[in-house]
């Protein structure tokens, strides 16, 4: 049997596939604690492309902007700059807003405890006092536990032994603090260290973004068919297309959901507006369910100010996520992105469920993408077996009531013995 080239490269490929699969099949720590050492070793440049993937968006904006400067380098250097400072000026917003909000906040919780836990105990006096038969129940409990006490006082209390627990106790907790905080600062400093190599890999790729595309076009062009590269390089323009757009959509619907929180909090005379609607824009990227996270965050500063205002934020906040879900996101996000609210819900909860919150922000635009090749594949299928189009559309069910269908039985039961009957008589 004669083997051409081709072919031997189609076996030689299952055979090493065939002998990986076997390997992590068979040392799967090993391979486990392989993969964990890549993927810390690599985690800082993922981190980097992704940084530069979310700030292309505003840079290609600003970048725009910018036609007047004929210089492409000096252009690309100032939408840079640009793109960074606005960056910085967002986040030094973001905490001027949040940090007086919140030493304010504590404040007042602080200044408040005494008096909220006051009113608790009141309230606990009120109901045993109009309910003596649960006061009743509880009594014999409370005496016992207050005699034994009484009866025993302090003398039976080994305090020797108390005063060498407790001293053991502070030694280790002592020794494992130093260690711990030793732990954090290394723990710290690998992450400073990290964040500084990807904030530099993502400049040089912003940097060089069209010479990295191209080289990645010539790459692929060079090891794969070109028919297959042609499909690729289209996919991937739409994948870039739909990240981008779901950036910028999910952005747009935090300030908006936002500025909606602020509206409604103003009418009300709510406090704590700015803290509470900055919380709500920066959780409400999360797509769908990030909002309740500073819902739940919210009720909790109203909660101890004005329990009453507590209930009213919650029922405002559902009347707001039910027009935010059902008309902004859809129509802002959905629709940026080509893909129906109804699989943007699933692909949130599929996400979450694979990789948490960064699944949930990937999934969407996957989906996206999925749905449209789906949707590509399914209209080119139809097309090569030439179906009929009045077969494609939506047809509703005939409804009959019971009294309908026992009337048209009987008819067509004495149909049947009409019919019968007449040839008999022939």
């Amino acid at each position: 049997m004669n083997l051409d080239k081709k072919t031997l490269k189609y076996i030689f490929l299952c055979v090493v596939g065939g002998i990986l699969c076997y390997w992590l099949l068979l040392e799967t720590e090993r391979a486990a604690h392989l993969w964990n050492g890549i993927s810390s070793i690599l985690a800082p440049f993922a981190v980097g492309a992704a940084l530069a993937f979310v700030l292309n968006v505003p840079m290609r904006a600003i970048e725009g902007k910018l036609h007047g400067i004929k210089a492409v380098k000096l252009r690309r250097v100032i939408a840079m700059v640009l793109t960074l400072l606005a960056v910085a000026l967002v986040i030094a917003g973001v905490c001027m807003l949040l940090v007086p909000q919140i030493n304010k906040t504590i404040e007042d919780i602080v200044a408040q405890l005494p008096g909220f836990f006051t009113d608790i105990q009141k309230g606990v006096q009120n109901f045993l006092n109009e309910n003596p038969e649960i006061a009743e129940y509880f009594r014999p409990y409370w005496e016992k536990l207050l005699s034994k006490f009484n009866a025993e006082g302090f003398s039976s209390i080994n305090w020797e032994a108390i005063i060498s627990k407790a001293a053991d106790f502070l030694t280790k907790s002592l020794s494992s603090v130093f260690t711990g905080a030793i732990s954090v600062v290394g723990s710290l400093a690998g992450l400073i260290f990290n964040f500084i190599i990807s904030l530099v890999f993502g400049l040089y790729c912003l940097s060089s973004k069209e010479t990295l595309a191209r080289q990645g076009r010539k790459l692929l062009y060079a090891i794969a068919p070109e028919k297959f590269s042609d499909e690729a390089v289209r996919i991937l323009r739409m994948t870039n297309s739909a990240f981008s757009n779901f950036i910028t959509g999910q952005c747009l619907e935090a300030v908006i959901l936002a500025l909606l929180f602020v509206i409604a909090m103003m009418i009300f005379r709510m406090p704590y507006i700015p803290l509470i609607s900055v919380l709500i824009c920066i959780t409400a990227l999360i797509p769908l369910v990030g909002a309740f996270v500073g819902c739940i965050l919210g009720a909790f500063f109203i909660l101890v100010a004005d329990p009453v205002q507590a209930v009213y934020f919650v029922i405002m906040f559902l009347v707001i996520q039910q027009f935010e879900g059902n008309v902004i996101y859809p129509r802002v996000v959905g629709s940026s992105i080509g893909l129906p609210g109804m699989w943007v819900l699933l692909a949130v909860t599929v996400g979450g469920e694979l990789m948490g919150v960064g699944g949930m922000l990937i999934m969407v635009p996957f989906a996206s993408v999925l749905y449209t090749l789906l949707r590509e594949f399914t209209q080119k299928r139809l097309l090569l077996r030439g179906i009929d189009a009045n077969k494609l559309t939506p047809q509703a069910p005939e409804l009959q009531s019971h009294f309908m269908m026992k009337h048209k039985t009987k008819k067509a039961a004495k149909k049947k013995q009409a019919v019968e009957a007449k040839e008999e008589t022939k």
